[in-house]
């Protein structure tokens, strides 16, 4: 992957976390706030009601107004202008806050003018053994009023947070989104380093490959060219095989190069117009050649018109003969090949055609992937990296050509090409 790539991902999938947290975070305090504000609600017209209760209870009249008041987020005062029954007060709290559907702890003091103290009442719970974790007794008094009583609510938070679920959930779920987003991010950019250096090692080696692949190159020549090798026949078949794997070394090496230089965007295709029939035949005659000597059959079947096209000569010509010579790799016992081309409207269609092993439907959406090879169980007769249809499907992505591959396990395979005619 580019490294422009990663940084888009990068960014994007920041913006798009910072947005989604930042939705979050409001809706969570937004939430917050709309259950305290109905909390302050519901207690404000319970302790009314409470102060209604007591007052027609004592057939007292309440002040006008500011009955309620709080003083700290889970402590008010309520001013009843007359005495009051503490047996009563716990009886209508507890009736006006089950009534509000408040059904929260509570306890409670009432403020006694003789001696100028609170006097605690009780602390009533839904869950006793709360009792044990909390500080209670903590009810000051309020100078403003004579007769009144306070009622505090130790587990108002916790009240709150429990009306919160659903967004504690989500909440909690965003933050494991993000991070598997970061650590998607961490293995990303590892694999990055691990693949960079991996084209590195692959990259020079394949370079300090090529002086002694030219040096062995020059030593066969000279040991095919002395006459004295010439003679003994056993030496001179020795030199040969030197030199064809020597070369068959060099191919691979130059695959690779040429691979490297296509995934680092180094790559330019050299563009030329020719004249496509007698740049095939020329493939053709040398492909021709390797066939009979395996004791195959290779059949040519071009258009009878001249199609002139647009390409870097050297990479079709790469392409070419990689798909022919998996076509004589593939084959049953010996290749049985046709080569054709046949015109397409504006284009011309290159098919190549063979009666071999066959893919199976699992394996022809893979052939195409990097160093992939279909597998052959325990037969290991065909050699190579697995590279050649990694490079065949590049090029043709490079120069924009439809590439497709049709093969049936058993009956052959045929690979087409359809490359745009230049009038």
């Amino acid at each position: 992957m580019k490294n422009n790539v990663i940084t888009r991902v990068v960014i994007l999938g920041a913006i798009a976390i910072v947005g989604i947290i930042g939705l979050q975070a409001y809706w969570v305090v937004n939430t917050w706030n709309n259950n305290e504000e109905e909390f302050n609600q519901k207690v404000h017209l319970a302790l009314y009601n409470v102060a209604r209760s007591l007052s027609a209870l004592d057939s007292t009249i309440l002040p006008a107004r500011n009955i309620v008041r709080q003083r700290t987020t889970n402590y008010y005062v309520v001013n009843t202008a007359n005495e009051i029954d503490p047996n009563s007060l716990e009886y209508f709290l507890q009736r006006e806050l089950e009534a509000m559907a408040l059904n929260i702890d509570f306890e409670y003091a009432v403020f006694d003018c003789h001696t100028n103290e609170m006097v605690y009442g009780n602390f009533c719970t839904y869950t006793p053994e709360k009792e044990r974790n909390l500080e209670l007794g903590n009810l000051p008094k309020y100078s403003e009023f004579t007769y009144y009583f306070g009622i505090k609510f130790p587990t108002r938070a916790s009240y709150l947070f429990t009306k919160m679920q659903i967004s504690v959930f989500l909440s909690a779920l965003l933050l494991i989104t993000v991070l598997f987003f970061t650590y998607s991010i961490f293995v990303i950019l590892r694999q990055k380093r691990f693949s960079e250096m991996q084209k590195d090692f692959i990259n020079n080696m394949t370079h300090e490959f090529k002086t002694p692949i030219s040096t062995i190159k020059i030593s066969a020549d000279v040991f095919l060219n002395n006459a004295q090798v010439q003679q003994d026949h056993r030496l001179f078949q020795y030199a040969g095989i030197i030199k064809e794997q020597n070369q068959r070394l060099n191919n691979q090496v130059e695959n690779v190069l040429q691979l490297a230089s296509l995934e680092s965007g180094n790559f330019e295709l050299k563009w030329e117009r020719f004249d496509l029939h007698p740049f095939l035949t020329d493939i053709a005659a040398a492909t021709a050649l390797q066939v009979e000597k395996m004791g195959g059959h290779f059949k040519t079947n071009f258009a009878p018109t001249d199609f002139y096209i647009q390409a870097d000569q050297l990479h079709l010509s790469n392409v070419l003969h990689n798909l022919l010579d998996n076509a004589m790799k593939y084959c049953k016992q010996a290749p049985d090949i046709t080569f054709s081309t046949i015109q397409k409207g504006k284009a011309v269609q290159i098919m190549i055609a063979d009666s071999g092993i066959g893919i199976s439907k699992e394996q022809q959406n893979k052939i195409f992937e990097k160093f992939y090879r279909v597998p052959t169980g325990n037969i290991h007769n065909v050699k190579g990296f697995g590279l050649g249809l990694f490079y065949v499907k590049n090029i043709c992505k490079k120069h924009g050509w439809k590439l497709t591959l049709e093969s049936e396990v058993g009956v052959g395979t045929r690979v087409c090409i359809v490359i745009p005619i230049e009038r």
